[in-house]
């Protein structure tokens, strides 16, 4: 079933005359909407508008040309509902290109129809096979039925969806145009009963001429009571009274504005102003005035509902204040505290069923519109990354980050061979390199977990739980990571650290300290390639638990250390290792709950870029974890989110790190 947006438009057909004469606008009646089914684009299935829920808020609607406000082309007069029928009437009264363009089209006999446009706030799925009296008609389901809306303007355009309704337009004589019927003059005591004329031209028809009265003198003549007897008695005399009306309002603006403030002249024709509102609003927009800071309007955007779901989060101001601007954060202050339920009545724009009442019914309301969906997710998703930053990530710092682009297990290759240069003999033979290969594997798995927007946070009322929910799995995703990590490195998979691989050793001279620190330099030192030849790469990390981070710190900052054994050495020691190594410190290292953990050991390890030891590898490239909604579980009245992360953790070289007891 699709989404149902905030507005619809429905299409009928309209037929074009031309003006009375030259002097008068031309007017227009319609059967806008004849209450039935229509299919409207965008939609699968047939929409109804019940009549009895559209609210028209005002007689004097704008009428464009297809939906834009930039070309406007008139207003309504008139606009009711009529024997469960939608009919208006009204006055091609601008003076724009798109205007004249409709009313001379019509006259040549151009198909113009009408489309309606009204903002939904209310509306229903017609369940199949369902039956309902809309309108005064019986409606069988499969469809959607707006149950309140609001008319908001009429536009021509040249294609319909509800084909029964028609409309016209007033001619300038008293022919039939286009195999449509004009609509009856009005009468007057002054006028003369206008005979048939079937002459091929009524412009050189002296019959006709003789008989042409304009309207204007017949207007000017009548006193107000005849003018309104006639418009009782004849509703299109009462509309060209009220076009002529309109005619003079807008004459009069123009003259207000002198063609110096055509904004405020727009805005006055389209919203009915009078002249007094119009002279008020020359009269403002002439003065003076002082310099304004003008901020944009944005108090029901996503972000400002991203930024009070936040708040409630407990998110720091400063951390707050890098995702938002100042205007967003000033109008989510002041829906700060608001709960779950009223947060998302916020989001839809109307109220929803009680909860306690109708959870079902609150879920899918709720959930119909694509803005509550969306703007949840985004919360999560940046809950998500808050908890998945919190979490210590000092594997980044020791492990080189890989991309895999599938789940399956995946060859490293790293070249080996030798590729010295040799002395070109007087041959001057160039001799092949010798080129081998070691070979390390890698594999991506997925690692999630499902969360929900419960039945009794709902209840709760309480938006913090919902936003702490997704910072606790952003947590899980980050530790399930680091878990990965450590616990291989601590592990010592396949002997990686091995005396065999000359990458490792022990005894008291390994526990951390300058001496140590310079054997350990030799041992990564003599490493060598596959050919014997040596590996050519030094340290560039010293990797210690926290018992070790002060001390090891000392070591790589301290220019000169006074060494102690039983008493303090006469002269300060100079350091040889001062600013050799990074310091990287993690709290796994010396965790208990992993297999090999110790408080004591220590690591050196080269570039992971130039020659990891460790790698880690996402599933193309993401490195973050991801936030999905899946469809509501009605079975426990919930809204369920997916949070899941792929990656894989391998050994890789040995050679590019070595571990020391330390003990």
């Amino acid at each position: 079933m699709s989404k149902f947006p905030n507005t619809i438009t429905f299409t009928s057909q309209i037929d074009i005359q031309a003006a009375k004469d030259e002097k008068s606008s031309p007017t227009f009646s319609m059967l806008a909407y004849t209450g039935g089914p229509m299919m409207v684009a965008g939609f699968d299935l047939p929409v109804v508008v019940d009549l009895t829920g559209l609210q028209i808020t005002r007689q004097q609607l704008p009428v464009r040309l297809e939906h834009d406000p930039t070309k406007g082309v008139g207003h309504t007069s008139s606009v009711i509902i009529d024997n469960c029928q939608l009919k208006a009437e009204g006055v091609i009264s601008r003076d724009t290109g798109w205007a004249r363009d409709v009313a001379n089209s019509g006259k040549r006999g151009f198909p113009w129809q009408v489309s309606i446009g009204a903002a939904v706030l209310k509306h229903e799925y017609l369940q199949p096979d369902a039956i309902e009296i809309v309108n005064g008609q019986e409606i069988t389901g499969d469809c959607y039925i707006v149950r309140s809306s609001i008319l908001k303007e009429l536009s021509f355009v040249d294609s319909g969806a509800d084909t029964a309704t028609e409309a016209q337009i007033t001619a300038n004589n008293h022919h039939s145009i286009g195999g449509t019927h004009s609509m009856p003059e009005t009468k007057t005591d002054e006028t003369k009963d206008i005979k048939a004329c079937d002459c091929a031209d009524c412009t050189t028809c002296q019959t006709c001429k003789s008989q042409e009265k304009p309207i204007e003198t017949i207007e000017a003549k009548a006193t107000p009571s005849q003018i309104e007897a006639a418009a009782v008695a004849d509703p299109v005399a009462d509309m060209r009274i009220k076009a002529a009306a309109e005619s003079k309002r807008i004459a009069d603006i123009r003259s207000i504005c002198k063609g110096e403030h055509a904004d405020i002249e727009a805005k006055a024709i389209e919203k009915g102003w009078n002249t007094t509102q119009c002279e008020l609003e020359v009269l403002r927009a002439s003065r003076p005035s002082a310099p304004a800071i003008h901020i944009p309007t944005t108090t029901h955007s996503p972000q400002i509902f991203e930024a009070v779901a936040l708040m409630s989060s407990g998110l720091s101001t400063p951390r707050l204040e890098a995702m938002y601007d100042s205007p967003t954060l000033e109008a989510a202050d002041k829906l700060r505290g608001i709960g779950i339920q009223e947060f998302c009545e916020q989001v839809v724009g109307n109220q929803l069923p009680r909860f306690r009442r109708d959870a079902s019914g609150w879920l899918q309301a709720a959930f119909s519109t694509t803005s509550l969906p969306g703007i949840l997710s985004n919360i999560a998703n940046k809950m998500l990354l808050e908890g998945y930053n919190y979490i210590e990530d000092a594997w980044r710092q020791i492990c080189k980050i890989a991309s895999v682009n599938d789940f399956k297990e995946h060859t490293r290759y790293r070249m080996t061979g030798a590729f010295k240069f040799e002395q070109v003999g007087a041959d001057g033979e160039l001799k092949h390199g010798k080129l081998d290969e070691l070979k390390f594997g890698q594999k991506a798995d997925t690692h999630g977990i499902m969360f929900a927007l419960t039945r009794q946070m709902i209840i709760n009322d309480d938006m913090g739980a919902f936003t702490d929910i997704p910072r606790q799995i952003g947590m899980g995703a980050a530790e399930a990571i680091a878990d990965a990590v450590w616990g291989l490195l601590l592990s010592n998979p396949n002997s990686f650290f091995s005396a065999g691989n000359k990458n490792y050793s022990e005894g008291a001279e390994t526990a951390l300290s300058v001496d140590a620190l310079t054997a350990a330099e030799i041992l990564f030192g003599e490493q060598t390639k596959p050919n014997g030849r040596p590996l050519g790469i030094s340290p560039r990390i010293l990797l210690v638990p926290i018992a070790l981070k002060v001390i090891a710190q000392q070591l790589m900052k301290s220019v000169d250390l006074n060494e102690t054994t039983t008493a303090n050495k006469a002269k300060p020691k100079s350091n040889p290792h001062v600013g050799k190594f990074d310091v990287v410190s993690s709290s796994y290292l010396g965790n208990a709950s992993f297999d090999g953990a110790s408080s004591k050991a220590w690591y050196l390890f080269a570039d992971p870029n130039r020659l990891p030891a460790l790698e880690v590898a996402f599933l193309n490239g993401v490195d973050r974890p991801t936030v999905e909604k899946t469809d509501a579980d009605f079975n426990t009245l919930g809204i369920q989110f997916r949070g899941y992360i792929d990656f894989g953790v391998r050994e890789q070289d040995h050679r590019g790190a070595a571990k020391f007891k330390g003990e």
